[in-house]
């Protein structure tokens, strides 16, 4: 019923015994939950269920997406680094504490790369400035 990418954020809920069959969309923006159920029996079948949720996918997307486009470019008051898409990452394990500069950067819709940088290993101003150099070059792919 479509590749991947054509069913993004549409699931297929099929509840036999609650006759309930249909595709459901689910996004979530910014902390905002968008959902809606496109019920098989209202809509004939199947297939014109699938396309309504995907219309209506597309169509959410469309008003949703210039807003999360403004936001990638700005930053945020919680930035400590100084820099969009790379921070200070801490991680304790096994009772050993690391800390890394991460960078962070979407290369395409729907994918994450996150690399980090060990500051034991690189220490504080390197691991920071691969980091940033990683970011530059991910967000130029």
């Amino acid at each position: 019923m479509g590749s991947p990418e054509q069913n993004y954020a549409i699931a297929r809920i099929d509840l036999p015994r609650a006759r309930t069959h249909g595709w459901q969309v689910r996004l979530q923006r910014r902390g905002v939950k968008f959902a809606k159920y496109f019920g098989d029996r209202l809509h004939g079948s199947s297939e014109n269920s699938l396309k309504a949720a995907r219309q209506w996918r597309d169509d959410l997307l469309g008003q949703i997406q210039p807003q999360v486009q403004a936001r990638i470019c700005t930053r945020s008051a919680r930035n400590r680094s100084g820099v969009v898409g790379v921070s200070k990452v801490t991680v304790l394990t096994n009772g050993t504490t690391y800390e890394f500069w991460q960078a962070t950067w979407s290369p395409e819709t729907g994918r994450r790369r996150c690399v980090k940088f060990s500051i034991r290993r690189y220490g504080e101003r390197e691991a920071f400035r691969l980091a940033v150099r990683a970011r530059e070059q991910g967000v130029k792919r």
